[in-house]
């Protein structure tokens, strides 16, 4: 799957067509918004009835980058689970495949606004954490002043190509803060055109599509 290194604080790190994040230098895999029992949440609250294979097939795709790049750590960077009950709902199949994950490496779950408390599936349970220069939080800090690396917006792009139209998860990125697209199966997005998102960014902003990551697209150039 295609992929590309870039710099980002003192971090080099990879763009996966995943949506995960790497950086081989410090073995470690950031991804963003699992929102693992999304099916779940939605039936016990009298939403829509989704097929409830979301939480399988978001740690079959983890495992699989787990696998490729035998990380050291993990960051899972927030809303790993669609809300608190909805740990408590996993079924034995999803724990052990969790459990399995965790094994032998540093895990770290950051607090998300689905998920601001500790879960009894272990590992380290932070609001951010420090990597290098950059921070690792969920929501990106409108007031930091140091680099940041957040998820939470679920941002995609769209780019208009020979006529076509092309939309995929993205990375959103300036000098100062990356977004990452969210990893969960059931998770949708939000532009990077919407004021929400584009507050955040520098006009010089890049994005990175999950389609294509190894190109850095200028967010003027974006449709839409």
């Amino acid at each position: 799957m295609a992929q590309a290194d870039f710099s980002f604080a003192d971090l080099t790190l990879t763009a996966l067509g995943s949506g995960a994040l790497w950086c081989a230098a410090r073995s470690m895999l950031c991804v963003s918004d699992l929102h693992l029992g999304k099916s779940e949440r939605m039936a016990r609250r009298g939403g829509a009835l989704l097929p409830p294979y979301e939480t399988l097939a978001t740690l079959d795709r983890l495992q699989d980058e787990i696998e490729r790049h035998a990380p050291e750590t993990v960051i899972c960077l927030g809303d790993s689970f669609d809300d608190m009950a909805a740990v408590q709902a996993l079924d034995n199949t999803s724990r052990t495949k969790i459990s399995a994950l965790m094994d032998g490496r540093r895990w770290v779950w950051i607090e998300g606004n689905h998920d601001p408390a500790a879960t009894d599936l272990g590992g380290e349970n932070l609001f951010e954490l420090q990597i290098g220069t950059a921070w690792f939080r969920h929501i990106a800090d409108p007031n930091s002043t140091t680099p940041e690396v957040s998820g939470h917006y679920h941002p995609k792009a769209s780019l208009k190509l020979r006529g076509r139209r092309m939309t995929s998860a993205c990375f959103a990125m300036d000098e100062h803060r990356l977004i990452l697209p969210a990893f969960g199966t059931y998770t949708g997005g939000l532009h990077v055109t919407d004021p929400a998102l584009r507050g955040l960014l520098q006009p010089n902003a890049t994005v990175r599509m999950t389609r294509a990551p190894q190109h850095a697209i200028p967010i003027d150039a974006l449709s839409g």
